[in-house]
């Protein structure tokens, strides 16, 4: 039998359950070696042939490997290396790092990377996120199925040398790239709550803060432990966030901000607690950047509110919306030059961070914007203007097709983009249904011009949804 399930390679990155961590008390216990189960699993043995995949696929002399807080990263990573090494490559291990910092890594050493992570899933997951030299991304048409292919083919090319493991801290070099992004002398001294979640994101978030001693930082969950004893490593989830949604404006904090899993993805909440949309916080990154570089490209995913669009317009840049999914935003960014992409999901790309995704940029333009308006954080929201946005809706279906046809007749007299699912737009209100790539589901984003009109058409695309 193969030793790895060609279900692991998916989309954007390679997913798997990690069979020693699947108990009684895991959602996916009995499904372990259920080969209709999509969270296939995956040993050791099966992450080193990936690396021997790896190693033939990308044809490279030296590879970069990284690996989060979860309690499989470090035998994983070491199992990846094994099988690099077995093929003749040598790895550059950077140990605990979030995923930008392998982005970095890629970026500033031109060499192919990997970081060991399943991002903000729970415990029972692991996967990989892959990159080639200067943080190309491998995905589904850029490489994935051809790394898929070679892997579960099992037949690699016979190395004349076995690799070797050098150990580099590339958290310096990390640190001060970051900072080139703010002026420190500049940022007034604000408290922030800063959460986590136990993953690898209070690594670098600790040396960003060390930088700036003008800032009042309590750290919460700043430990690694893939155990996530506290909550999920998810802010994105509303439970996750519970704690700061009470502690800042009970204690006067300035704003928060928490970090997903490997620390690609950040979530921001202003002074009363109040979570803030993606969409929002790339349009005010967007106009952060759009001062510095003015005229320049921004890229956004399509779900996203008209605010980015609008704002980006206003200050003479050029707006380019694309599909959802870093490679694709990546791939836009980097054909119209853009200085800035950011998806509602809570990614957001740097054309100077190498065109990859970073968590801790927006954190540093947030708190630049903030000291030099001299105004708090709802208030920066605020001069947005008024955007209705419902957020993203699943619904589980029995027929994404059934649903997507339904919902074209319905609306057969709207601007329609079939680019990714369907967006319908009408001069007062959008939205862009979604299938999702791997359950029964779609996924709804809807504005309206009023807030009374946002509801109302939210649940009339939700009725015709899930009729």
């Amino acid at each position: 039998m193969a030793k790895v399930n060609p279900k692991v390679f998916r989309t954007y990155d390679i997913r798997a359950l990690v069979p020693d961590l699947v108990d009684e008390s895991s959602i996916y216990f009995g499904k372990v070696d259920d080969p209709d189960s999509f969270q296939a699993p995956l040993t050791p043995d099966g992450v080193e042939e990936i690396g021997r995949g790896l190693a033939d696929f990308l044809g490279a002399e030296k590879v970069a490997v990284g690996y989060d807080a979860r309690l499989s990263s470090p035998e994983w990573a070491a199992a990846l290396a094994r099988g690099l090494n077995r093929q003749g490559v040598d790895v550059v291990d950077i140990g605990l790092a979030t995923t930008d910092m392998v982005y970095y890594a890629s970026g500033s050493m031109n060499l192919p990377a990997v970081e060991i992570t399943a991002s903000h899933c729970t415990k029972e997951l692991n996967g990989m996120k892959i990159v080639r030299a200067g943080a190309h991304v491998v995905g589904q048409g850029s490489g994935m199925e051809e790394l898929r292919d070679i892997t579960c083919g099992e037949n690699f090319k016979i190395a004349t040398r076995t690799g070797s493991v050098t150990n580099v801290d590339v958290m310096p070099g990390y640190i001060e790239h970051l900072m080139k992004f703010i002026d420190v002398p500049s940022v007034k001294p604000f408290r922030i709550l800063a959460d986590a979640g136990n993953g690898v994101g209070g690594l670098p978030a600790q040396e960003i803060f060390n930088q700036m001693p003008q800032l009042d930082v309590t750290a919460l969950y700043f430990e690694p432990d893939g155990r996530f004893p506290n909550h999920e490593a998810n802010p994105f989830e509303r439970e996750n966030i519970e704690e700061m949604i009470h502690r800042i404006p009970a204690e006067g904090f300035d704003f928060g901000v928490a970090w997903d899993g490997d620390a690609d993805r950040c979530f921001f909440l202003d002074e009363k607690g109040n979570p803030i949309s993606g969409d929002f916080v790339t349009t005010l990154v967007a106009r952060y950047f759009l001062k510095r570089y003015p005229g320049a490209a921004i890229v956004y995913d399509l779900r996203a509110s008209w605010a980015v669009r609008d704002w980006v317009t206003k200050l003479g840049g050029r707006p380019i919306s694309e599909r959802v999914g870093h490679s694709y935003i990546k791939r836009t960014m980097r054909a119209d030059d853009a200085v800035f992409g950011g998806e509602v999901s809570g990614h957001y790309y740097f054309r100077d961070h190498y065109y990859a995704d970073n968590g801790y940029i927006p954190l540093l333009a947030i708190l630049e914007m903030l000291s030099e308006e001299g105004i708090k954080l709802s208030e920066l929201v605020a001069s947005l203007g008024e955007y209705h946005i419902s957020g993203e809706i699943n619904s589980k279906v029995a027929d994404t097709k059934v649903v997507l046809e339904r919902i074209l007749e319905k609306y057969a007299d709207a601007n329609i983009d079939r680019r990714d699912g369907i967006t319908i737009e009408y001069p007062d209100w959008h939205f862009n249904v979604r299938p999702s790539a791997n359950d029964p589901v779609v996924r709804l984003n809807l504005e309206a011009k009023s807030q009374a009109q946002m509801e109302q058409k939210r649940d009339e695309v939700l009725g015709l949804i899930r009729s």
